[in-house]
């Protein structure tokens, strides 16, 4: 479709033209944003199409959710090197946002996996598996007994230093090492630990190196996870198989339960192989 350039439109006709409410014309002329450019004897207000590659750059600016102070600066003073700077500016935003939508869509479709997993899961049963990538962890100290104020305020640092939006952006759990378990200590956590995104920086983390590990489920508070540890060494010493690293665990179903005693713990723990 083509207007003139002194082709004038009502304020009705203008907002049709680009699908937006009159109100939202009313409003952008009260600010000063975008005045119509005749105002008729009764009072009318009249747009040209001149003007509609500024609305549509208003329009474009408010989805990128640019302040109106902002919008109206650049109008100010409008040229292509400003431009270029409010573009370069909200395309970095526009990067940061997919990121963290990206992630968030990784961790809901591993959620989703994990709840259709808990339907067939067999709680009694201790299995081989084989991890077939690296997974970086960030590791909070807890050896020291630190006060629970401490470990929080820990955590909230890390996930702030690794630009976490929030926990749920992440898998978190708990780091028993596995010569506190033969040693029968199976309270004697050292780290609190948090797995990163994949897209996530990896250096300087504690990586949970691929291979086979023992893996055991363990249904209830926490109280039943000694019981359950010394399960799974049987399982171990009965086969041959000598455990190394960490033991790592994990809520798998923390968000759809209401009482501790439907909690389920995964844990995971290497095999040493020869």
């Amino acid at each position: 479709m083509f207007f003139s350039a002194n082709q004038k439109f009502s304020i009705g006709q203008f907002a049709k033209l680009h699908e937006i409410n009159k109100k939202t014309l009313m409003w952008y002329d009260e600010i000063g944003l975008l005045k119509p450019a005749v105002i008729g004897e009764n009072g009318y207000r009249y747009y040209t199409y001149q003007q509609s590659s500024v609305l549509e750059m208003i329009l474009m600016l408010r989805e990128l959710n640019v302040p109106i102070k902002d919008i109206r600066k650049f109008l100010s003073a409008r040229c292509a090197a400003t431009f270029e700077d409010l573009l370069e500016e909200n395309l970095y935003k526009i990067d940061q946002t997919i990121a963290h939508f990206t992630t968030l869509r990784d961790v809901m479709e591993k959620k989703k996996r994990d709840m259709a997993a808990i339907h067939t899961l067999d709680l009694t049963e201790i299995s081989i598996v084989e991890k077939e990538q690296n997974h970086s962890l960030i590791t909070v100290d807890i050896s020291d007994q630190l006060s629970l104020e401490s470990q929080i305020g820990k955590v909230i640092t890390e996930t702030k230093k690794y630009q976490l939006h929030r926990l749920h952006n992440a898998s978190y759990g708990a780091m028993l090492p596995v010569e506190k378990l033969y040693q029968g200590k199976t309270l004697e956590y050292q780290y609190l630990y948090i797995q990163m995104p994949d897209t996530v920086e990896k250096r300087g983390l504690h990586i949970q190196p691929k291979g086979k590990y023992l893996r055991a489920f363990c249904k209830g508070s926490w109280d039943k996870l000694p019981v359950r540890y010394h399960e799974i060494l049987s399982y171990a010493e009965n086969r041959n198989l000598k455990l190394t690293g960490f033991a790592y665990e994990k809520g798998i179903n923390e968000m759809v339960i209401d009482t501790l005693d439907d909690y389920i713990t995964q844990i995971e723990i290497q095999i040493e192989t020869k």
